[in-house]
């Protein structure tokens, strides 16, 4: 069984999709016969899935390209991501879960009369999950995600803007597939906008043209972050529309338990501090919330600590937001503030301990 496991690995490594599959068939045989059967049945499953994956992505080696610039316009990958790796709320979890069971069940809701448009748009401000949440749909159908690139769709020459437009809804109708397009306002304006020229609001209309289009086999999905700059005849050709905003105090929470507990440190078992790291990072995103503890903890590691302090953590926050400290007491104050000892500001950042025991003394008597 070990060996199986080895030769799977190293098929991932080498990138060798047929040897990870006879491999993982072998390593499901042999736990079959030992009486693992569901572990074995779920090897088979994810085989089965995965195989039906693989063998759609051979049919998308030819990439459109831009016939001017000749770059290509898309980027084909197969993520895997987690729900578990996803914190947003509840409500929008019940939206994008119902998406997701739609198109599931498009042919048996098509059978009764229902519309099929699979087709989301999701909006908000950057960094809070919008590439994410398509990455995880596409694992959750085995979708291949298809990413329009838009340094390759869009031309110098606005009428070739158009026809690469064509070219990729194009490509994407011929096989099952999620068509992602972000920074999709770039293409989806306001076609009333007086500053723009008369051949973009062309591309507007050839995009939503190609939109309507679309077969019901494959998934559309847009992302902005200036949902005021579309077009109102492209918010129509959506069926969901979600807002994914920067987190709740609760939320960012979340993430700070996915984002600390592969490291050690002295923050997760400990409510109060988790409530005041909530109350530091609010207004960050879920992208800035990542950024921030992973520069903590490459510190703490190149450091030569033994685990994550909430003052490690507090540093990056304070220069996330200040990008430097013009006033050593403000900065300080900012630490004991949100839960930073005096031994930890002392023995992280080298402040004398008589000045934090000044500056916190001060802070009481106010």
């Amino acid at each position: 069984m070990y060996t199986e496991i080895v030769k799977i690995i190293e098929g991932g490594m080498l990138g060798d999709k047929e040897k990870v599959a006879n491999y993982a068939t072998v390593l499901a045989d042999n736990l079959e016969k030992e009486g693992e059967k569901s572990l074995s049945n779920k090897i088979r499953g994810v085989l089965t899935k995965r195989r039906r994956g693989l063998t759609s992505l051979d049919s998308f080696a030819t990439k459109p390209v831009d016939s001017e610039s000749r770059m290509e316009m898309v980027e084909i990958t197969t993520p895997q991501i987690l729900k578990e790796n996803i914190v947003l709320s509840r409500y929008i979890e019940e939206e994008l879960d119902e998406f997701i069971e739609c198109y599931k069940n498009r042919d048996n809701l098509m059978k009764v009369g229902i519309e099929i448009t699979n087709s989301l748009l999701l909006y908000g401000p950057p960094g809070c999950g919008k590439t994410t949440v398509a990455q995880y749909i596409s694992t959750v159908t085995g979708l291949p995600l298809v990413t329009a690139r838009l340094d390759g769709l869009i031309s110098s020459l606005l009428g070739s803007t158009a026809k690469n437009i064509r070219k990729i809804f194009d490509y994407a109708s011929k096989r099952e597939c999620i068509l992602f397009l972000d920074e999709f306002d770039v293409i989806a304006k306001l076609r009333d906008d007086k500053n723009e020229l008369g051949e973009l609001k062309r591309v507007v209309n050839s995009l939503i043209q190609n939109i309507d289009t679309l077969n019901n086999d494959s998934i559309l999905i847009a992302a902005t972050n200036h949902h005021e700059l579309l077009d109102p005849a492209i918010w129509r050709r959506f069926s969901t529309v979600v807002t994914l905003e920067k987190p709740s105090l609760e939320e960012t929470g979340q993430l700070l338990q996915l984002f600390l507990k592969q490291y050690p440190n002295n923050i997760l078992k400990n409510n109060k501090k988790i409530n005041l790291l909530e109350k530091a990072f609010e207004g960050f995103s879920h992208s800035d919330i990542k950024t921030t503890i992973s520069n903590s903890v490459k510190t703490a590691i190149i450091k030569g600590r033994k685990e994550i302090t909430v003052c490690d953590i507090l540093k990056e926050v304070y220069f996330h937001k200040y990008h430097g400290v013009e006033n050593e007491e403000d900065y300080i104050r900012f630490l004991l503030q949100y839960g930073a000892t005096h031994k930890e500001i002392d023995e992280c950042l080298d402040i004398s301990m008589r000045k934090v025991q000044e500056i916190s003394k001060k802070m009481k008597g106010e």
